[in-house]
């Protein structure tokens, strides 16, 4: 395979241009508008949506956005970006590497445009989502198929689905944890928090939940861990209808109810931090458990540009190319 021909994409969900009402309406309408994301009826759900949660949410999503953006952008943004280029050095010029995101800009529709004009002849697209879910990596395949139906000339395309399961990417979590030097049991146990997905995603044959269980388990294993020192939740849910349990809000009033004080939590759906963690967990919920009596609560961050999980994802691709 010719190496200037190849072209690694990672993709990322996406962010708000600005931490401002009117962008984070745009993102979230061009979000929640991907029928992967939200399977209603678009005539049942857009106006919904554009009458009702819009209006209502965006304004909110805007002010969380406004406690952790950063110089460069939304964490997910400057994350991301820094993490591209290091897999980029990491290849050491065997295919080059772009960063594209879904629902906002550079968005992969434009970068797959851009490598086809520029005569790409093999694609490996890679979704920075560990663990595979019909509303994140399958939408990315969507994109994907919308870019080239307009194409006449094809590369080829390596979709990589999930790498959860790729050696070394869980090892590297189970470091991550070690670093905090705890002893982990029933007084003290460590979280898994994974965002959520419907149930009826899981019931249709979403294989997510089964993969972060998978997971879960393969980060206990290498720590070691009793039974009773780890939980496994769910958070981030939306709507009214039943999502995968246990919810993690209700873990940890749980959790307090019963008399822990501290608690670590680590959520290895996330390649890098973004909204969800650095305030849904490091804010939202470290105020709930407090409230509930809990007086220590530590967010383990997730790995970001960490140079270790730049080489893995380089690994990967070069599997690919090889």
């Amino acid at each position: 395979m010719d190496k200037s021909s190849v072209v690694a994409i990672l993709v990322n969900l996406g962010t708000p241009e600005q931490p401002t009402s009117s962008a984070v309406r745009a993102f979230l309408n061009r979000f929640l508008s991907d029928p992967r994301v939200v399977p209603i009826s678009p005539w049942l759900w857009q106006p919904l949506l554009k009458g009702v949660i819009l209006p209502l949410r965006s304004p909110k999503v805007a002010r969380l956005y406004q406690q952790i953006w950063m110089d460069g952008g939304s964490p997910l943004q400057v994350y991301s970006e820094k993490l591209a280029e290091k897999v980029s050095s990491c290849i050491q010029g065997r295919c080059r590497v772009r960063l594209a995101m879904n629902y906002s800009h550079p968005s992969l529709e434009t970068v797959i445009h851009e490598e086809i004009e520029q005569g790409v002849e093999t694609l490996i697209v890679l979704p920075l989502y560990p663990q595979y879910s019909v509303s994140t990596s399958a939408s990315v395949f969507d994109a994907c198929a919308r870019a080239l139906q307009s194409e006449y000339t094809l590369p080829n395309v390596q979709f990589i689905r999930q790498y959860y399961d790729w050696p070394g990417y869980c090892e590297l979590l189970a470091e991550q944890i070690q670093k905090r030097h705890i002893q982990y049991s029933a007084s003290y146990p460590l979280i898994f928090s994974y965002h959520g997905i419907p149930e009826r995603y899981v019931q249709a044959g979403d294989p997510y939940a089964r993969q972060c269980e998978q997971t879960t388990r393969r980060i206990v294993d290498l720590l070691a861990l009793p039974d009773d020192a780890w939980k496994m939740s769910y958070q981030s849910r939306f709507g009214r209808e039943p999502w995968v349990q246990p919810y993690t809000d209700e873990l940890l009033t749980s959790l307090a109810a019963d008399g822990v004080k501290a608690v670590d939590i680590i959520s290895p759906a996330f390649s890098v931090d973004c909204l969800e963690t650095l305030e849904e967990i490091s804010c939202q919920l470290k105020l709930l458990f407090f409230r509930q009596g809990g007086v220590e609560f530590n967010y383990i961050p997730a790995l970001n540009a960490q140079d270790q999980h730049a080489q893995i994802l380089s690994e990967i691709i070069l599997e690919h190319i090889r």
